[in-house]
């Protein structure tokens, strides 16, 4: 097997050059996750090779994107995932120390010329990077004097320190908890990025409902109330606590990027609770909203409660008309009824980039569900209803008009 030092020609070090994209996110991106698998790939035959190679990638990493445009976010969502990933290889490597002190230096020397910032929560990793708690010991001794300055309450002394969090995270590594609560007690900002670090802290040395407590006292205007639950409900699950973290904090600490995901990684999280009552919770928790967990619902095979949630408040006509063609044959009757739910919201001028082409998809798949349950004269006089009173009535009579007879 090749080791830590042996020269090896990666694939993705010649397309991560200084200034190597230009402004465009899905280019840059797309090489960060090949980068990311070529390591990984790495990693199943030599984890010494993998470990150095994603310190070549992170090295690389904010000198190539600088260019890029991160406003949407996309860029840096993918390079905190490729972090992760890679932080995790660097830290179960088996490396010597004298390797791994090398490492260390390289990376906190591409961690302080991080400028954008792409790499910055590569500090969040230090303590698990350092490898061992003695490691993580001397790093700390190294930061404890400018981060206690960074965070005194003395604006003459207080400053921003690069360096906090990666000090932080290897006082905890270290086992030093007492060392992390007295530094956060001294700061006068109460700064989650930071204050995380103080519930692990309580949490490590088992003290779980103080951590919780510390938490949630400490909660700012800025601060992610997801990141916050999700470190709480850990703690809970950790300590058998499972109705507790479910009833606090399940539900915001498992938001997901649709609100169908949401409901399963909630389900998943808490599989003894029944997927209507779980649906019933996270309706609750999102008042005024309810139209979007249709596809949650439907998934769940919760077909009433879908066409109740869908008729309560707006939900996507795209959604419901898919709904409508894939249940012609199975469920005829629930595809009927999202079928006329989608011409509902659409005749209101409801759902997002609307074209012809949809309104002529969602008649078109009601009308064969209307067909099957022998109601196509009744539906089709209950459309005509919903296009001639909606606020969208000519332009849905331009798509329509001829099919529903209209002027």
């Amino acid at each position: 097997m090749a080791r830590a030092g042996t020269r090896h020609k990666w694939t993705f070090a010649s397309r991560f050059r200084r200034h190597a994209f230009g402004w465009r996110s899905q280019p840059a991106i797309a090489r960060v996750r090949e980068a990311v698998s070529e390591i990984r790939i790495a990693a199943r035959h030599d984890k010494l090779l993998a470990a150095e190679g994603a310190v070549v990638l992170i090295e690389r990493l904010s000198p190539a994107l600088e260019h890029v445009d991160s406003s949407s976010g996309a860029i840096g969502s993918a390079v905190n995932h490729a972090i992760d990933a890679l932080a995790q290889i660097i830290a179960s490597a088996p490396a010597d120390p004298k390797t791994r002190d090398r490492w260390l230096e390289r990376l906190w020397d591409a961690y302080q010329a991080d400028q954008i910032p792409y790499i910055e929560t590569l500090g969040d990793y230090w303590g698990d990077l350092c490898g061992s708690p003695a490691v993580a010991a001397r790093w700390a001794d190294e930061l404890v004097g400018l981060c206690r300055m960074a965070l005194d309450p003395d604006p003459n002394v207080r400053g921003y320190f690069h360096g906090t969090t990666v000090c932080l995270s290897a006082l905890l590594a270290a086992g030093r908890h007492q060392e992390i609560l007295d530094l956060l007690a001294i700061n006068p900002r109460t700064i989650w990025h930071y204050r995380q670090y103080g519930v692990r802290a309580l949490a490590a040395v088992g003290r779980p409902a103080e951590a919780v407590r510390y938490a949630e006292h400490g909660r700012g205007l800025n601060d992610s109330p997801v990141a916050i639950a999700r470190v709480c409900e850990d703690i809970l699950l950790s300590t058998g606590q499972r109705d507790e973290a479910y009833q606090r904090f399940g539900l915001i600490a498992n938001q997901a990027a649709t609100y169908a995901a949401w409901f399963r990684a909630v389900l998943r999280k808490y599989p003894e609770r029944t997927p209507a009552d779980v649906l019933d919770d996270l309706v609750a928790h999102t008042p005024g909203e309810e139209g979007k967990w249709f596809a949650a619902a439907k998934d769940a095979k919760l077909y009433d409660k879908a066409i109740a949630l869908a008729n309560r408040t707006p939900c996507s006509p795209q959604t419901l008309t898919r709904a409508a063609r894939d249940f012609a044959d199975t469920n005829p009757t629930f595809a009927l009824e999202a079928g006329v739910t989608a011409i509902r919201w659409l005749a209101q001028g409801h759902g997002y980039e609307v074209t012809a082409l949809d309104v002529h998809r969602a008649y078109t798949h009601t009308m064969n569900a209307a067909r099957r349950a022998g109601r196509e004269d009744e539906i089709r006089d209950l459309i005509r209803h919903y296009v001639a009173d909606g606020p969208w009535r000519e332009f849905m009579t331009k798509v329509l008009g001829r099919q529903l007879d209209l002027p």
